[in-house]
């Protein structure tokens, strides 16, 4: 991954800038009670400033929402762009994947990429604040790490990029094609003659899950049945093991499992197998997301493909234009997905 540039070395980098409410770095240290200089030194990390004094700029910021212009820093110092990526973390393949598609991009255009996880950070809000004063402009997966306050405070200073999260007034947004194909994919399962599925995920962890689960009901109600309500489970490995072990304890019953992602479907599905069952026999596996273990497990997974790497290159592109002086697209891209049929769902292996 391409290293992040060095933030500038001259406070006048960040004289200009001003917040959407006219905040400056005027106003920072006046709120503060310290030096241009000083704030200079905080906002581009220094180490030079006392943890106290830091703290107080960084408070002064927060209530100022002020955030600098990275494009002006960047005039200042003659260097290319830099842009942040901010995602909840590293494991699983979802990440990996959607990773190397932004860098990938990022590179190909000249760019270099700061990655930041909000995974142990106590304030996200905050964290990403700091990010915006080293970079151009922001990519964050999810809507968490972007909350209303942080958004208005970014508006029309630096060019933001939520991907696969909730829509928020003025800020662009990138994402896969969720609910019809989960309709399809669930109503593929009932057509086995599955009568008892369960939706594995939480649908509140994240829209697109939320998305995800609602083709699912939709699949249930156009046949004329209620669905169960959702397992709201993490979406993680260890999560799909334990359902596995409440399934073989006769805790949960159930002759279909829809689930939010292929991690706890492989995972599911092998800890069942490990135990003696039958997939799909006794019971039918499905996931989402299509990474490489899916064609490779027996039974193959039937599963949702998406264009997770395409996601990062679109972020990418969006980014590097706005930057470079595009107006931003309100409109949500919304990048297809498509039903992948194996034999965990009681196909025949093809």
């Amino acid at each position: 991954m391409a290293s992040a540039r060095k933030p500038a070395g001259q406070a006048s980098a960040h004289v200009s800038a001003a917040s959407p409410a006219g905040a400056t770095i005027y106003s920072v240290a006046e709120r503060a009670g310290v030096s241009i200089a000083t704030v200079s030194r905080v906002l581009q990390g220094a180490g030079t400033v006392s943890p106290k004094t830091t703290q107080k700029v960084l408070d002064a910021v927060e209530q100022l929402n002020y955030v600098p212009l990275g494009a002006a820093r960047s005039l200042a110092v003659r260097h290319h762009e830099a842009h942040g990526l901010v995602l909840p973390e590293l494991s699983g393949p979802y990440y990996a994947e959607l990773l190397i598609g932004f860098e990938s991009r990022a590179a190909e255009l000249g760019q270099s990429v700061t990655l930041m996880l909000t995974e142990g950070k106590a304030d996200i809000a905050r964290a990403v604040r700091q990010l915006a004063t080293h970079v151009d402009a922001i990519a964050v997966l999810g809507s968490a790490a972007m909350p209303p306050a942080v958004a208005r405070a970014l508006h029309g200073q630096k060019p933001v990029v939520i991907i696969a999260g909730a829509l928020q007034d003025g800020i662009e947004s990138v994402r896969a094609e969720n609910a019809h194909s989960a309709e399809q994919l669930t109503e593929h399962v009932l057509a086995h003659g599955r009568t008892r599925l369960l939706f594995v995920g939480d649908p509140d962890g994240a829209p697109d899950i939320a998305e995800r689960h609602a083709g699912f009901v939709a699949a249930h109600r156009a046949r004329g049945v209620e669905p169960a309500e959702p397992l709201r489970v993490p979406f993680r490995e260890g999560a799909g093991e334990a359902v596995a072990e409440r399934i073989l304890a006769g805790e949960l019953e159930a002759d279909g499992l829809v689930c939010a992602n292929d991690e706890l479907a492989l995972a599911i599905m092998s800890h069942l197998q490990d135990a003696g069952r039958d997939v799909p026999g006794e019971i039918a596996v499905v996931g989402w997301d299509d990474v490489m273990a899916a064609r490779y497990v027996r039974p193959g997974l039937t599963t949702v493909r998406q264009p997770v790497r395409d996601l990062g290159v679109l972020a990418a592109d969006r980014l590097h234009q706005r930057v470079a002086g595009g107006q931003p697209e309100l409109e949500p891209k919304v990048l297809p997905t498509e039903l992948v049929i194996r034999g965990s769902c009681g196909c025949p292996p093809g």
